[in-house]
C-alpha cells in the first residue's frame, strides 16, 4: 500500500467481541488504525506490516546522561544501516530506583517497570529494555511478570566477556554492582571491585549519574580506581559497569587500559533487535 494510501479493513480470525470496523491509513511508514462504519463481529489483534522494524521499548531516566547515550546510538547505528527506528521510552525515577535498590525491594521496582511497561504496550511495543546497570538488580524477577520479552543487559554483557576471552576483570558501578561482582552472572572470569575505593566510587557514580555531568573530581576518582584496577590488580580490562560511565570513559578515547563498556554491548544488542534482518 502506498503511503497516504487508505482503505477499510476488517480483522478476520480474531476473537469475537463486537467491535468495530477498521480504516488502516498508512502515511510516512507508519500505519494508524482509525474506526469507522458500524460494530462488526471481529476485533483487531495484530497487524504484521512487511518489512516493519521491531518496535523497541526503552526505560529511561536512570540516570538521564545514559538515556541521551541510548538514544543518540540507537539513532545512529540504524540510521547508518539505512533503517528507521522506532521507539518509545517510559521515564523512572532514578532516587526511587537506588533506593528500592539499597533496601532490596525488589518488588517495588519490579511492580514499575510492569506498570510502565504495559504503558509502553500500549503504544505498540514488541521488546523492552532497562537502560540501568543497577536496575538490573531485579531482572529476573521483571522477566518472569513483562508482557513482553526483555533485553537483559546482564546476559549481552556475559556473552560479551565471553567472545573477548576475559580470565580476570575489574569493574565500576555502583556500590550493589561491585560487591556482588556483577550481581554473580559472570561465573566464568575473576571479577575484581575497587575493594579501597568502592565507596567513594559509588558515591561520586551516584552524584554523576543524578546530574548526567561528570565533574574533574568524578573523573580523577574513576581514574584513579581503574589504574589500580589494571596495575595493582593485575586485571585484563576494566568493565564499566555503569550506563552513566560514557560520560568519562568516551567512545574513541584512550584511558591507557582496556575497557568493556556495558551500556555499548547492550545498546547495540537493542540495536541488532531493532533491525530488519
Amino acid at each position: 500500500m502506498s503511503a497516504g494510501a487508505a482503505r477499510r479493513f476488517r480483522p478476520a480470525g480474531g476473537r469475537r467481541c463486537g467491535k468495530r470496523e477498521y480504516l488502516i491509513i498508512v502515511a510516512s511508514g507508519r500505519t494508524t488504525l482509525r474506526p469507522v462504519g458500524a460494530i462488526c463481529s471481529f476485533c483487531l489483534t495484530r497487524i504484521s506490516l512487511e518489512h516493519s522494524n521491531m518496535h523497541i521499548g526503552l526505560i529511561v531516566g536512570i540516570g538521564p546522561a545514559a538515556t541521551d547515550y541510548y538514544y543518540r546510538y540507537l539513532i545512529s547505528v540504524l540510521a547508518r544501516a539505512g533503517q528507521t527506528l522506532d521507539l518509545t521510552m517510559a521515564h523512572a525515577d532514578t532516587r526511587t530506583l537506588l533506593q528500592n535498590q539499597s533496601d532490596g525491594n525488589a518488588e517495588a521496582q519490579v511492580g514499575i517497570y510492569r506498570r510502565l511497561t504495559e504503558r509502553l504496550l500500549r503504544a505498540g511495543i514488541e521488546r523492552i529494555a532497562v537502560t540501568s546497570i543497577a536496575g538490573h538488580f531485579c531482572i529476573d524477577a521483571f522477566k518472569e511478570v513483562s508482557p513482553v520479552p526483555v533485553i537483559d543487559l546482564l546476559d549481552v554483557v556475559k556473552l560479551e566477556v565471553q567472545r573477548r576471552g576475559f580470565k580476570r576483570i575489574g569493574l565500576l558501578g555502583t556500590r550493589l554492582v561491585m560487591e556482588t561482582r556483577f550481581y554473580g552472572v559472570l561465573d566464568e572470569v575473576e571479577v575484581v571491585a575497587p575493594v579501597n575505593e568502592l565507596l567513594e566510587v559509588h558515591e561520586a557514580y551516584v552524584s554523576m549519574a543524578s546530574a548526567g555531568i561528570a565533574t574533574p573530581e568524578h573523573r580523577e576518582i574513576f581514574m584513579r580506581a581503574a589504574n589500580a584496577l589494571t596495575r595493582i590488580e593485575r586485571c585484563e580490562a576494566v568493565m564499566l559497569a555503569g550506563t552513566d560511565l560514557s560520560l568519562v570513559f568516551q567512545k574513541g578515547g584512550n584511558p591507557g587500559f582496556d575497557t568493556l563498556d556495558c551500556a555499548e554491548a547492550h545498546a547495540a544488542a537493542i540495536a541488532e533487535s531493532a533491525m530488519i534482518t
